[in-house]
């Protein structure tokens, strides 16, 4: 029984639901096993279940009511780190409650699953051995495990590997120990009639999975995938180019010989390469973890924060300070803040402006070791930070944790490109007897005004790649977000940046941020947030007299997702959701749009309800809450009023329920007749779906293109050909298809629109830094030196 088919929050966040829901639907299938004398068995699912899958097993094993039945049973992974962990756990369960376990010894179906889930997350290391002989080596020494648990511990050995199997039989017949064979309906038949003649019978079930033709295709797909990769014993059985030896080659060989993880797959950690390590993350399935998140935010709420004007690294007095509040409860009271007077400009522009030259000379490969050292610096007060961004933004600890990573990556990222482009510059090809070298340089000061919606790593991106490009930079962050950016200011400074090079000047947009944008010191603006306020911004920068100074924009957009009839209806919901409803709606990357073809979508409307009914509202400094509150009343209130013309004009479909404290607005699935019913992005958790008809598509992406935004695009096909129409009719900066449409990674998925979206470049990729420098080409005419050494040694 796989029990995530059973509960939609299966994990160790929510163990208080695991309890509710799942554990009473689990004990009543057990009692029916039991009732009929069935077999039993708790399936493996990825390494994060697998203690709650134990709590869960330890319970049932508990139950007076099935205290005579013996069918009861879990599905182990040799590929798990953990697994004779578990074994020696299962066989101590069985001796303290008196009932014998069937425990069923598998290899592992998740392998590249949970490779790819641990380099993402950042994890210290992978929860599965990374080749396969070690693997198979672990099924091996488990098996003896298991053999020797006898009779606490029936043993179920699930395997289509002949050499397995065979020491698998030996094992069993010298420790005079009764095992089971398993197979899958539909393979192993003469494997297993084989040995059934070469050992004189053996005790062999075969299993099959049950289901309808949808949900068994991914299954049988994913049989045939491993059947057919390079290490699978059916794949070498079946070539006849391989000789037998190879075939049934023995593990322990292998693994002596090749003792060390796999060459190619590097640690979760070095999976950029030796000049960029990645990002450390929190497991929040780790209750230690969790714990420790608790704590930091206890600590600080035994705290009042403060920010204000920074300016040589000296915290001045601005405007009498003013209440900043949490938008979760707004009667908590997280710190203070003093806007930034004109005279305070003033002095942050001066000592900006004398620093500059000094780090530009410094050069790329000074820059970098800064940078590093501020990626340092946040990942030693990841916890705080965390805590600071559930507090004053209403992030979620998961939301928390992916933010200070991504401002960790925007300076690792950026000190590998201020070493590469900001060195002694580029020779170029041209006639002898002269040098052509193209250089890079900063411009001079940068003015930095960043969004509350990423208020760490957004704030910290910016100024690290016009730092990178040696620039000082003047920062003005969002308003309702100032506390976390005198944080990350600090943490600069500390890093080994002259303080001059860096001044956080809080405030209003019509205030400080009009004052930053007109000032004639100016060289530069890189601006993240509405479009209508990058109208304003550019208007302000081309009406002043001087020098022509770049305006690096990234906005908003009207996000569509694109699915078709062959898109697999329980990955569309899960990335509707993460994509919609993440972070509360509140990503400049979120979907807005969903196009749903009408044959599939009453089906997909139907699972998009039930799964917006398992996310939680809520505090979001808990592990369990998925949905967060929007960042204040203004941004509530805006959402409220386009609620009500949806009721008017449109469809409301279905709709949560918010907390009554705090600025909480409750996520809403609506149906509306076109796209061009949204006339601009709407900011928060607010799903529209569009019907529409195969033979329409061109009609209907076009009309979401005339709106001519582009940031990101999401399409759901197993066929190319329809992504490729979709992608042609609808431009769009970032594009994601068959997965969530938000969160992308610094040098993974450079992230930027085009249109009204911004100007580019993106952020996080290789051209970050080229706007905020200037090109010098400098020519010397080496035959004046007497001749050109290179002609002439030739």
């Amino acid at each position: 029984v796989k029990l995530s088919a059973l509960c939609p929050r299966y994990e160790a966040t929510h163990e208080d639901r695991v309890w509710e829901e799942l554990y009473p639907r689990t004990l009543r299938l057990a009692r029916i096993a039991a009732r009929h004398n069935l077999n039993f068995t708790i399936d493996a699912e990825e390494a994060d279940r697998l203690a709650l899958s134990l709590k869960l097993l330890d319970r049932l094993c508990r139950e007076p009511e099935l205290a005579d039945w013996q069918g009861l049973g879990l599905a182990v992974q040799a590929y798990q780190k953990r697994c004779g962990a578990v074994i020696a756990r299962l066989r101590a369960l069985s001796e303290e409650t008196g009932r014998r376990l069937m425990v069923r010894l598998v290899k592992g179906a998740y392998w590249d699953s949970e490779i790819k889930r641990a380099q993402v997350a950042g994890r210290p290391d992978y929860p599965v051995f990374t080749t396969k002989p070690a693997t198979d080596l672990s099924y091996l020494v488990n098996a003896r495990a298991l053999i020797d648990a006898a009779p606490h511990l029936y043993a179920q050995f699930a395997t289509h590997n002949a050499h397995t199997l065979a020491a698998v039989v030996r094992m069993a017949k010298n420790a005079g120990v009764k095992i089971e064979h398993q197979r899958l309906h539909g393979m192993g038949e003469a494997l297993y009639k084989a040995a059934d003649d070469l050992y004189d019978g053996i005790t062999l079930r075969a299993y099959a999975p049950v289901g309808g033709h949808e949900d068994l295709l991914p299954y049988l797909v994913r049989r045939l995938l491993e059947n057919g990769a390079n290490t699978s014993f059916v794949h070498a059985l079946l070539d006849e180019r391989v000789p037998v030896e190879k075939v049934v080659v023995d593990p322990i060989d292998v693994v002596e010989a090749h003792p060390d993880r796999h060459a190619k797959i590097p640690t979760p950690i070095e999976v950029y390469g030796p000049r960029r390590r990645n990002a450390a993350g929190i497991d929040l399935s780790v209750l230690a973890e969790r714990a420790r998140l608790a704590a930091a935010v206890t600590a600080l709420d035994a705290q009042t924060l403060s920010a204000g004007p920074l300016v040589g690294g000296r915290l001045t007095a601005g405007t009498p300070p003013l209440p900043v509040v949490s938008p979760a409860n707004e009667t908590r009271v997280v710190g203070a803040v003093s806007e930034a007077l004109e005279p305070q400009i003033d002095q942050a522009f001066a000592l900006a402006r004398a620093a500059q030259p000094a780090w530009d000379r410094a050069g790329g490969t000074e820059r970098a070791r800064v940078l590093r050292a501020m990626a340092d610096a946040l990942e030693a007060n990841t916890d705080r930070l965390i805590a600071i961004l559930s507090r004053e933004a209403g992030k979620t600890l998961a939301d928390g944790i992916a933010e200070v990573r991504e401002a960790v990556d925007f300076c690792r990222y950026y000190a590998v490109l201020a070493e590469d482009q900001f060195g002694e510059g580029e020779l170029l090809k041209g006639p002898v007897g002269e040098t052509n070298v193209l250089r890079l340089a900063g411009r001079g000061v940068f003015v930095c005004i960043s969004p509350w919606n990423f208020p760490l790593a957004i704030f910290t991106g910016q100024i690290a790649a016009a730092l990178a490009a040696g620039n000082a930079v003047l920062a003005k962050p969002a308003e309702q977000t100032p506390l976390i950016a005198a944080e990350a200011v600090k943490l600069y400074h500390a890093a080994g940046l002259n303080p001059d090079l860096l001044a956080l000047l809080p405030g209003r947009g019509e205030t400080v941020g009009a004052a930053l944008t007109a000032h004639p010191g100016l060289d530069g603006v890189a601006f993240t947030g509405g479009t209508e306020t990058a109208w304003r911004i550019n208007q302000t920068l081309a009406a002043r007299q001087g020098p022509i100074v770049p305006f690096i924009a990234e906005t908003g957009g009207l996000n569509g997702m694109f699915v078709d009839t062959t898109a697999q209806r329980e990955q569309v919901i899960d990335d509707v959701i993460v994509s919609a409803f993440g972070s509360a709606g509140q990503r400049c990357s979120a979907l807005r749009l969903l196009f749903l073809p009408r044959d599939t979508a009453d089906h997909i409307i139907d699972g998009l309800k039930g799964a917006m009914d398992a996310l939680v509202l809520g505090d979001p400094a808990s592990a369990t809450t998925d949905v967060g509150p929007v960042i204040d009343g203004e941004a509530r209130g805006a959402l409220e009023s386009h609620l009500d013309r949806l009721k008017r004009e449109a469809k409301v479909l279905h709709a949560l329920n918010a907390p009554a404290a705090g600025t909480f607005f409750a996520p809403v699935l609506a149906e509306i007749p076109a796209a061009d019913f949204l006339e601009r992005e709407v900011f928060g958790p607010v799903l529209h779906v569009v019907r529409y008809r195969p033979e329409d598509l061109e009609q209907v992406a076009g009309a979401l293109a005339a709106r001519r935004y582009g940031l990101t695009l999401g399409i759901h096909s197993r066929i190319e050909s329809f992504a490729a129409d979709v992608q042609r009719l609808v431009p769009a900066g970032n594009t994601y298809v068959n997965r969530s449409m938000t969160g992308a990674v610094v040098g993974v998925q450079p992230f930027g629109g085009e249109g009204l979206s911004g100007t580019g470049p993106k952020a996080g990729g290789p051209h970050a830094l080229l706007r905020y420098a200037v090109e010098r080409a400098v020519s010397v005419n080496i035959t004046a030196q007497g001749g050109d050494p290179a002609l002439l040694n030739l």
